[in-house]
């Protein structure tokens, strides 16, 4: 069989730029990309296809000791990413200390299927501290190959992409040729939400919201989209709206903007911020959100 495919799953710590690397590995922004750690809550795949071969890349969140039940969700697909992968790209970068391990890294370590070890964002370190951090690296995942890449600058992305596909087992494709993710569009405007608000707002607030489509309605011309904010207090329902609504204007602007390009279609969307005590840890309002 000439045709290959197969399941790369990226891992690794919060804000080592994973997301980074599967947008530009995947040629889409996908995965949204901010400074804060706990981006990413859910694990997301993109579908690379050529005439020969599919990847499906999987980005997953950072690896964190869960405090709320949501955490819980978000380790349980690290975990099912250690289990289905062919491939792993585990994520490191110039910043992260070695001394981080962890139990991922064990069983990644005992994985019989490739690992490529991407050093992250090497533009920021002098080549002693990469070479180092290889040597570092080497001794604690002996098997790994290692690639010292910046997401951020593309560079060595070719030969990290080279790699994954030489790597790649042969097989039929997944998925149908024209598919770029296995997610629908109501998640993708919903994470275009998300990020506006970890953009425009400091302090607990990112981790204390999550966005929910409530209406997306398609027509001719424009889409309808009803999305409400769940917060955690009262306190933080202000902060959002801000003065005369103008704080929560802006974000269903930038928002807005960003969908339309996501979609290509005109969108008229509409903000409501809604206060849901504890939603982090109720389970049947974690699954309404996508999480299991």
């Amino acid at each position: 069989m000439n045709h290959k495919s197969g399941f790369v799953n990226i891992l690794g710590n919060p804000n080592v730029g994973k997301s980074t690397l599967m947008n530009e590995l995947v040629g889409e922004k996908l995965a949204i990309i901010t400074s804060k750690a706990q981006t990413t809550r859910h694990r997301i795949m993109g579908i690379v296809n050529g005439d020969d071969f599919q990847i499906v890349y999987s980005d997953t969140p950072g690896i964190l000791k869960p405090n709320y039940k949501l955490h819980e969700s978000m380790m349980k697909s690290v975990s099912s990413a250690t289990v289905d992968a062919d491939l792993i790209i585990y994520v490191t970068d110039v910043i992260e200390k070695t001394d981080k391990i962890h139990a991922y890294l064990n069983k990644i370590k005992n994985k019989k299927i490739p690992v490529l070890l991407a050093i992250n964002k090497v533009d920021l370190a002098e080549q002693e501290t990469v070479n180092q951090l290889i040597i570092e690296w080497g001794k604690i995942i002996p098997g790994a190959e290692i690639i010292p890449i910046s997401a951020l600058l593309k560079y060595n992305i070719d030969k990290l992409f080279d790699r994954i596909l030489e790597l790649l087992p042969a097989g039929e494709p997944y998925y149908p040729k024209d598919a770029l993710t296995d997610r629908p569009e109501r998640f993708f405007v919903s994470e275009i939400i998300r990020e506006k608000l970890i953009i425009n707002y400091l302090q607990e607030i990112p981790y204390s919201v999550q966005v929910e489509i409530d209406t997306f309605k398609e027509s001719e011309r424009l889409i309808n989209i009803r999305a409400i904010i769940y917060v955690l207090r009262n306190s933080q329902k202000g902060i959002i709206i801000g003065h005369k609504g103008e704080a929560l204007k802006k974000v269903g602007k930038q928002a807005r903007m960003d969908i339309e390009k996501f979609l290509a279609k005109k969108v008229y969307l509409e903000l409501f911020v809604k206060v849901s005590k504890d939603w982090r840890n109720k389970e049947r309002q974690l699954r309404n959100f996508g999480f299991r």
